[in-house]
């Protein structure tokens, strides 16, 4: 979809932030307060505490809409929980928030979908799929205006993936699934992809907007630049079997704080790309390149929020 943009006044207007306790969502929300944005669910110890789980029909959703310009939609995981499945968290809950903001006339609606969704039959891919249609599909019915933004894999101090791929960083001898070595990620630091949603939100901008890093790299030589920054001799890399993938895939399954599972490797199986001039475009200057990643993440005791 082409994504169209226009100049809009940000004064003092009010933003409902949703997942705004999470990684992207706290990043996001520093990023907008800073431009002056009035944001609603973000700071820490004041983030939104809902049950999407019984947030399935719109008129539940209207109450917090009220004096709300702009909501953003900030939610995901990998898995089901005991709080919420992918399907009430990513499809049903969203598309009755995406209504109640349609009806409510909140003008302005993005959504933080991935990188990679179409084409990914995982229960993970399919319900922020039928989410981000659903949105723009109000778009095309000019009910509102949607931006869904699709990044590639994110990089940064809080981030599940970032811990994973830092722990395997520390390894001299890894066996990882033979996707890992082949398809290609752009990873983008968090902060440089808070800014860019902040620019684009500045613009009114409108349809799928994808972003990722200035350079595509498969995981494993993302996990060999993380360790070269370490000053760390290269380890040795065998490729896991892939029986033994899709078993260790399944073990994650059973680990609710694991990022390495089912869905997060067949996402891995597949390039996770873009242009990467788009992520120039909207931050307005290079952003950081693989090599110097680590250099982004700030010290645990200077991280804040968890």
């Amino acid at each position: 979809m082409t994504v169209q943009a226009s100049s809009f006044n940000t004064s003092r207007r009010t933003i409902l932030l949703l997942g705004a306790s999470g990684f992207i969502g706290r990043a996001l929300g520093d990023a907008l307060i800073a431009r002056g944005y009035a944001v609603r669910g973000t700071g820490q110890g004041h983030a939104l505490a809902l049950d999407y789980a019984c947030m399935l029909e719109a008129s539940q959703w209207t109450p917090l809409l009220e004096g709300v310009d702009i909501v953003i939609n900030a939610v995901g995981k990998l898995r089901d929980t005991p709080r919420a499945s992918l399907l009430a968290a990513h499809q049903l809950a969203p598309i009755a928030l995406f209504d109640a903001c349609a009806q409510a006339g909140v003008g302005q609606v993005v959504q933080i979908s991935a990188l990679g969704v179409d084409g990914n039959e995982t229960e993970y891919a399919h319900t922020k799929r039928a989410a981000d249609r659903h949105l723009l599909a109000l778009h095309a019915n000019e009910r509102l205006n949607a931006l869904v933004v699709r990044p590639s894999l994110v990089f940064g101090s809080g981030g599940a993936s970032t811990r994973l791929f830092m722990r395997l960083a520390r390894m001299p001898v890894l066996m990882m699934p033979r996707s890992m070595q082949q398809f290609g990620v752009q990873p983008v630091a968090v902060r440089e992809l808070a800014e860019a949603i902040a620019q684009l939100l500045d613009a009114r901008a409108s349809g799928i907007v994808e972003i990722g890093g200035p350079r595509a790299l498969s995981m494993a030589q993302l996990v060999a630049t993380l360790r070269q920054q370490m000053g760390h001799a290269p380890a040795l890399v065998m490729p896991l079997p892939d029986l033994l993938s899709q078993w260790s895939a399944r073990a994650g399954d059973l680990v609710s704080a694991s990022p390495w599972c089912s869905a997060s490797l067949e996402l891995a199986s597949h390039d996770n790309v873009c242009d990467p001039r788009t992520l120039r475009t909207w931050l307005r200057g290079e952003p950081t390149a693989p090599e110097h990643l680590l250099a982004t993440l700030v010290a645990p005791a200077q991280e804040g929020r968890s």
